[in-house]
């Protein structure tokens, strides 16, 4: 997961940022300040005001405030300052912040695959209350997408949430791209797409950024009807099995937050070909992770020749992260290799990666909660989406499924849309 490509990969690290060193008797040298995630106790109703505290008293310098999926802020804040946070009794805990990137990996037939073209509403293009976040890049413009509205918690302005990269537009098209008979065509077409900008033009970004996202899905859930969240996009950490109060990860508990207000998180596994247990929020058990798939044809059965990338029809893809026995309960597959969708500017690409088969799993879920097949807490919906994808007829799935496991290496059960 450390590349994301174009005409090959693009990636993804996560460390903490530093600033060059600034003249002798001015601020504290960048290499002397941290970029942290404040985070309050959730009965901290006065965030802004806390947040412009530390700002006089302690020199953060707030670039994001967090008032529904935490109580909270992020900033950098000196080195010499960050003690004196740390013992204000009004904070829980300090979180770093570090650097995110898109999950892809190389430049399909993913809906033709899972039979989505099978549903009972591929045809509509019309929905009722019903919507999906992509926190991503951004996603559109784009004729082939209904974006209904969004966030820029990356660069710019707020209401900007256009995307700059690329990736955020490729996941949204799978999700959602309007069946038209033009361009090409989403799991859930028409679906409408909120776009939240957490990354920027190089698909890069950070926690503080992430949380900015989810803060604002957790706040907007209820008035816009959003019910999943698709994150193609993660980073090296654990779970701690306390929603991040132990290992103090503002990610892991303003998650936690965000899917107890309701909304379905599905993230992508991550690219490393290793235990997603290494790699958030993939690893989180409140998510559901989606490992990829290679298909080259649409079909199942195997033996059809390679297309964009090097990789074997009908096996999980080489690059993909899997799960140990700790995540098996959360991990699903998709199709993740060689697939097609849109692209920012208006036109198409075709792309692979656990970023790619995310969205599919996003798109199912939007179309099976939209058609009532999906009903109760996301727990509940990501345990149906697991059922269902589990009874098919062993000659649908894919050597390396639960049907036929590689090793220790669990890559769950291929998802299938025929039927909603």
């Amino acid at each position: 997961m450390r590349r994301f490509a174009f005409a090959v990969t693009i990636a993804v690290v996560i460390v903490v940022g530093t600033r060059p060193m600034i003249g002798q008797g001015g601020p504290p040298p960048q290499a002397a300040a941290r970029d942290v995630i404040v985070v309050f106790y959730d009965d901290e109703l006065n965030v802004d005001g806390l947040a412009a505290e530390h700002g006089r008293l302690y020199g953060a310098s707030v670039s994001q405030r967090y008032h529904s999926a935490l109580k909270g802020y992020a900033a950098r804040i000196p080195q010499a300052r960050l003690g004196d946070i740390q013992r204000d009794p009004r904070v829980a805990f300090v979180s770093e912040d570090r650097p995110v990137q898109a999950v892809a990996q190389t430049l399909p037939t993913g809906i033709d695959r899972i039979d989505a073209e099978g549903s009972s509403h591929f045809g509509t293009n019309t929905w009722n209350n019903i919507a999906v976040a992509v926190i991503d890049t951004g996603s559109g413009p784009h004729v082939d997408l209904n974006i209904a509205g969004g966030r820029n918690c990356s660069t710019g302005n707020p209401s900007n949430f256009s995307d700059g990269n690329g990736h955020g537009t490729h996941v949204a098209g799978t999700i959602g791209a309007i069946n038209n008979s033009a361009g090409v065509v989403g799991v859930a077409p028409g679906i409408p797409i909120y776009s939240v900008r957490v990354l920027n033009n190089q698909g890069s970004g950070s926690w503080s950024s992430v949380v900015c996202g989810i803060d604002w899905v957790t706040a907007n859930a209820a008035r816009f009807n959003i019910k999943v969240a698709n994150m193609s996009l993660g980073g090296g950490g654990a779970d701690d099995g306390n929603c991040g109060n132990s290992n103090n990860d503002a990610l892991h508990k303003a998650i936690c937050r965000s899917v107890a207000g309701g909304v379905t998180y599905v993230v992508a596994a991550g690219n490393d070909s290793a235990n997603l247990a290494g790699f958030v929020p993939a690893a989180y058990d409140q998510v559901l992770a989606v490992t990829a798939v290679a298909d080259f044809n649409g079909q199942p059965g195997g033996g059809a020749a390679a297309t964009c990338r090097s990789d074997v029809d009908e096996t999980a893809a080489d690059f993909s992260n899997f799960a140990g026995s700790a995540d098996e309960g959360h991990t699903i597959a998709a199709p993740g290799v060689c697939i097609n969708s849109t692209w920012k500017g208006g036109g198409y690409n075709t792309i692979s990666g656990t970023s790619m088969a995310s969205p599919h799993v996003a798109g199912l879920a939007g179309l099976c909660i939209g058609t009532g097949n999906c009903t109760g807490t996301p727990s509940a919906i990501i345990d149906k989406l697991r059922h269902d994808a589990s009874v098919q007829p062993s000659a649908y799935g894919f050597a390396g499924d639960s049907n036929s496991q590689v090793g220790d290496r669990y890559y769950g059960n291929l998802i299938y849309a025929r039927g909603y």
